[in-house]
């Protein structure tokens, strides 16, 4: 059987920012709208990827300031600022080393999808984790109120995988699709988005459409 095809999502728009934090955007109507603001410092790009030279067309782009990086570092990054974050989008559009872009990217009411990290928790247990509802509260059951119970049978003699247990909870990876645009502020770097994105304030944020 041959292998199946790899097909890319390549999009069109695509910007990196900082996550400020959540507040509340009135209407004229009186209406409240949560949002998230997010910084947008300018996006340099540090490399072009093209279809000849490397199979796929991408850019790669840079923000943030790095005091200390290493010399393959400072290499790949020719001459241009020392960047603390770098990420690589697929995409049709023509770009050149050292184009920069802001926030007019996105329009107010524009669909977007939002990439980060999410918070971590640490080490967690199942109530918390999975949202177990923990044993009886009475008849003796007070210290093992929050414990998971009975992990199954006695065959195969091993916990089996993807079982339900305690164990670290967050720092994952994490997209959420289908927010809008509300308010556009170039002047500023800002952009407000409806809603909560993954992350905790200051952590990077990838906003595509």
């Amino acid at each position: 059987m041959p292998a199946s095809p790899v097909f890319f999502v390549k999009m069109n728009k695509f910007i990196l920012g900082t996550k400020v934090g959540m507040t509340q955007i009135f209407k004229e109507d009186g209406t409240v709208v949560p949002v998230t603001l997010i910084q947008i410092q300018p996006n340099t790009v540090v490399q072009v990827k093209t279809v000849e030279k490397d199979g796929y067309q991408a850019v790669q782009l840079g923000i943030g300031n790095k005091k200390k990086i290493t010399k393959p570092a400072k290499g790949h990054l020719k001459g241009l600022a020392q960047f603390s974050t770098l990420k690589e989008f697929k995409t049709t559009n023509e770009y050149k080393a050292g184009d920069t872009l802001d926030a007019s990217v996105f329009t107010e009411g524009e669909k977007v999808k939002v990439s980060g990290v999410t918070k971590g928790k640490g080490f967690q247990g199942v109530v918390k984790r999975h949202g177990f509802h923990g044993m009886p509260a009475s008849h003796g059951a007070h210290s093992v109120l929050r414990h998971a119970g009975s992990i199954g049978q006695r065959f195969p003699q091993h916990t089996l995988k993807g079982m339900r247990m305690a164990g670290r909870m967050g720092g994952e990876n994490h997209s959420t699709r289908g927010l809008s645009v509300v308010k556009v502020d170039v002047e500023n770097g800002i952009i407000a988005i409806k809603g909560a994105t993954p992350g905790n304030s200051g952590s990077v944020l990838e906003i595509t459409a």
